[in-house]
């Protein structure tokens, strides 16, 4: 019974951190095609702001739901690199886009924690 009750509870925290961070990431996604684009300027990637924030949509939403988790997953951990590196190079703080890896991979983990089987 308590395995159940784990599971349900895991499965409900999941899709709480997952609707999060597809709403950060939708809202992200938003900021670069409507209203900051001025800022992929200053990074030299205006001419991939499109590319970059439909990714970010697809992604987002291949992360949301557990059938397509697996995809998303791999795609916004690619995309965090990415992400992380801009940071690095720009001078940046790293802290929040480690801290939003971290969060993917925990929804990763609630959702398919067999992977994580090493027997």
């Amino acid at each position: 019974m308590s395995t159940t009750k784990t599971s349900k509870t895991r499965k409900i925290v999941a899709w709480i951190i997952a609707g999060l961070l597809t709403a950060l990431y939708l809202y992200s996604a938003s900021g670069k095609l409507f209203f900051h684009p001025e800022q992929m300027e200053q990074m030299n990637l205006g001419d991939w702001r499109i590319i970059i924030a439909l990714g970010e949509i697809g992604s987002a939403l291949l992360f949301l739901f557990p059938k397509t988790n697996r995809f998303g997953t791999l795609l916004l951990s690619s995309y965090m690199g990415g992400a992380i590196i801009l940071h690095m190079t720009g001078g940046m703080s790293l802290i929040v886009p480690c801290v939003v890896l971290v969060l993917v991979w925990v929804v990763f983990y609630f959702r398919h924690p067999e992977f994580f089987n090493f027997k």
